[in-house]
């Protein structure tokens, strides 16, 4: 299956499913950004929502964007009761549906594993933000990758996982850079459960620059 399928497949439990992954993306997502107050927010990869709440607490207005018709209906109902969200159908691979310099946040988070080139998903980040705008980058830690881990569910008794691409920290620093954003912040996360082991994500806060 394409990743677009085998997301599609995966919507119908995502939220229900065991993942100390995705709750982990949660908790860093508001400790890096829960302070700062945005005019006008991106979710590139929103998913079923896991992030989308919080992002309309901290902008006045968010674009949640994927290309998992699954997943945003369940985000779409998540969110239902909130008038600040907007979704949209969208790779973010390809030029996205927004202009330019149209937001102050960027948001990428548990995506960019499964994206075979960072550039593009860096370019367009950058068209879409004003001066000064932040791009925050939350994935799977490489450490974790380079071991072999790659995100999966069950179906019955079978085991689902999703295609994914190794990228080093350094991929992640020089698309940044050619993209032009400068790094505030990287930080190395671990879930309670994983003493002993390496960290389980790693978080970017860019920088766009004039």
């Amino acid at each position: 299956m394409s990743i677009r399928d085998v997301y599609e497949d995966w919507s119908r439990t995502y939220d229900s499913d065991r993942n100390a992954t995705r709750d982990l993306d949660r908790i860093v997502l508001e400790r890096v950004l829960g302070k700062f107050h945005f005019e006008s927010i991106i979710e590139a990869g929103c998913g079923t929502g896991k992030n989308t709440e919080l992002l309309s607490r901290l902008g006045g207005n968010v674009v949640a964007m994927d290309f998992s018709p699954g997943m945003l209906e369940r985000a779409k109902a998540k969110t239902a009761h909130l008038t600040n969200i907007s979704f949209a159908i969208a790779d973010i691979t390809q030029p996205w549906p927004c202009p330019e310099r149209s937001a102050n946040l960027v948001t990428c988070n548990l995506v960019l594993e499964h994206v075979r080139e960072l550039q593009p998903v860096f370019g367009e980040a950058v068209r879409a933000l004003d001066k000064g705008g932040l791009f925050f980058v939350c994935e799977l830690h490489p450490f974790r990758q380079y071991a072999g881990v790659v995100a999966n569910y069950r179906r019955g008794e079978n085991t689902i996982e999703v295609p994914a691409f190794v990228h080093h920290i350094s991929d992640f620093l020089e698309s940044a850079r050619l993209g032009g954003f400068s790094l505030k912040s990287l930080q190395e996360w671990w879930h309670e459960k994983d003493k002993g082991k390496p960290p389980r994500l790693v978080s970017f806060l860019f920088e766009r620059a004039g």
